[in-house]
């Protein structure tokens, strides 16, 4: 059984799936308005107490918030081993942090690979909580997000005056 949940963000609302065991899926107004009209037609079911929404829910609001910086949830992000590798190096990028495109190629064991990073990045179907807008371009300069520059640009600041504040208090 499959199952779906829209909550509101600071950033707009999110759409959330699961398989009933993990989450599967964290998407952004634009994309969560494209899934949710396929979603409805596989009759998937619209729970917020499906596992593991309460507590995604729970750690997406203390990330806001600025008290969460890991997240530590049951993940399944299905695609390629190649997408899965990307995957898993963008959730090893620290929090308030940022990496290049290259960098994340370079951790995958493929230098070259900047572009297939890239797309492989825009598919991450776990936004926020596999930080694929922690990925800039080696110039330093914001690049695509599919939830949107702005978005992408207000995650980055959430996170990096939350660290600065962090550093102050230490």
């Amino acid at each position: 059984m499959n199952y779906y949940t829209m909550i509101d963000s600071p950033i707009d609302p999110l759409l959330l799936t699961s398989d009933g065991k993990f989450l599967t899926g964290l998407y952004m107004e634009k994309e969560a308005k494209k899934l949710l009209a396929e979603i409805k037609k596989a009759n998937w079911v619209q729970d917020q107490e499906a596992v593991p929404f309460k507590e995604t829910i729970a750690q997406l609001n203390a990330y806001f918030a600025g008290e969460l910086h890991e997240f530590d949830l049951p993940l399944k992000a299905s695609g390629t081993p190649f997408q899965e590798a990307v995957w898993h190096a963008l959730a090893t990028v620290p929090y308030g942090e940022t990496v290049s495109y290259k960098e994340i190629a370079e951790r995958v064991h493929l230098p070259k690979a900047s572009r297939a990073v890239g797309m492989a990045n825009g598919r991450n179907p776990i936004s926020i909580i596999i930080p694929c807008h922690r990925v800039i371009g080696a110039n330093g300069k914001l690049t695509g997000y599919g939830g949107g520059l702005e978005r992408k640009e207000w995650l980055l600041e959430h996170e990096h005056e939350d660290k600065q504040a962090t550093l102050l208090v230490d």
